[in-house]
């Protein structure tokens, strides 16, 4: 009789706690992919010098911040835009390798952040220039679509 009672008596709070599903987790997979697309987008429009896509995956807000390899903080898409003229009429043959990206979103799905290591050549002057550079991504989705608000770069120091 007592087990027929714990029986009973846990029954229904085995089924209110114990027998629920977890819920879901976010669909934080699908988010990743579309930030890595918004990525390899970045990459695609420096090695193709294409100053339209690199303003789709890029914020315009004025008061944006970046940094580049060696430049003063770019503040401004203005600025970040005249710098990137700059860059692609100085550069040819530009070549980004990618690795060891990771990415991560915020549980909101509104923001996310990545990392990543650049195998970056071009050629500048007619010299040939090869550069391991590290990046730093901030994302904030705008309007349905992930938009780079702030990145950082720097080149890893020569040993």
């Amino acid at each position: 009789m007592k087990r027929f009672a714990f029986f009973f008596l846990a029954f229904p709070l085995l089924c209110a706690f114990g027998g629920q599903k977890a819920s879901a987790p976010p669909k934080i997979d699908a988010e990743k992919s579309l930030i890595k697309a918004v990525l390899e987008n970045y990459v695609v429009s420096i090695e193709k010098e294409d100053i339209n896509l690199y303003a789709k995956v890029m914020a315009h807000g004025p008061s944006m911040v970046n940094f580049g390899t060696s430049e003063e903080p770019v503040v401004g898409w203005d600025a970040l835009k005249k710098l990137i003229e700059g860059q692609n009429a100085a550069l040819s043959d530009t070549k980004i390798e990618v690795r060891d990206v990771t990415i991560r979103v915020a549980a909101n799905k509104k923001f996310g952040w990545a990392t990543s290591l650049w195998n970056f050549q071009a050629n500048m002057g007619g010299k040939a220039m090869a550069l391991p550079v590290r990046c730093t991504w901030i994302l904030e989705k705008k309007d349905g679509a992930w938009v780079i608000i702030h990145f950082h770069k720097s080149v890893a120091a020569k040993e």
